[in-house]
């Protein structure tokens, strides 16, 4: 996976940095965006720059390449993948408690009308 997915010695150091910061920063990125009824594409928007931010670490702490594409590509869709989870959890958790006579959970991740 060295080469493909990170460029560090080590997983944990991907794991640290992408998965752990980042997933976090997204996470909550996520649920800011869902907290102030903002769209998915402002979503999307915020975690491309939190991508160049995560690059940044990489490059600053681990001495990694800032400027490559294919890593960029992979911490960025980590990342996506955490921001949107985030947004949808919170989402989920507003239409059930702020509309809770129209809507009840179906999932952790989803709503359904009550009826």
């Amino acid at each position: 996976m060295q080469g493909i997915l990170y460029e560090e010695n080590s997983i944990w150091q991907f794991l640290f940095v992408t998965c752990l910061l980042g997933g976090w920063a997204a996470w909550m990125t996520g649920k800011a965006s869902a907290q102030t009824w903002r769209s998915h594409v402002q979503l999307f928007l915020y975690l491309i720059g939190l991508g160049v931010g995560i690059r940044f670490i990489h490059h600053a702490l681990f001495e990694g390449t800032m400027f490559s594409p294919q890593y960029y590509i992979v911490d960025t869709i980590v990342l996506m993948i955490f921001g949107f989870l985030g947004y949808q959890y919170t989402r989920t958790n507003q239409m059930v408690t702020q509309y809770n006579w129209l809507y009840e959970r179906a999932s952790l991740l989803s709503w359904k009308p009550k009826g």
